[in-house]
């Protein structure tokens, strides 16, 4: 069956890099487009990222353009966040997730299967 297993996450300072995997099974990676978001408590599950089936083209939410990537690895069917100058607001819980839709899916309700999420915690 369809699994998404998110890793990566920790406790980092301001300034500081991460990057979170997302290894897919029981699909292959490259026929489906992939995204990244993320949920802070009491706030709702924003998009992040996403990459499009085949991995032409990307997507960023503004406030992490320029920081952060996504990027996808169709030998390991894994998808990646590298997540660069990291800070507070930046805390939540991160979750990959499948849609398909080629590209350009930003909302939760276009995604249907989702990873259990990886804590990221940004301190000061």
């Amino acid at each position: 069956q369809v699994q998404l297993v998110e890793s990566g996450g920790g406790l980092v300072q301001a300034g500081d890099s991460l990057r979170l995997s997302c290894a897919a099974s029981g699909f292959t990676l490259k026929w489906f487009a992939m995204g990244w978001f993320r949920q802070a408590p009491g706030k709702e599950r924003e998009f992040v990222a996403a990459i499009s089936r085949g991995g032409d083209r990307t997507d960023y939410a503004n406030f992490v353009k320029g920081r952060f990537t996504i990027s996808g690895d169709d030998a390991k069917n894994t998808v990646y966040l590298q997540m660069n100058s990291l800070n507070l607001e930046d805390t939540a819980v991160y979750f990959c997730a499948r849609t398909d839709a080629q590209f350009g899916a930003t909302r939760p309700d276009e995604y249907d299967y989702w990873g259990q999420g990886t804590q990221v915690t940004v301190s000061s």
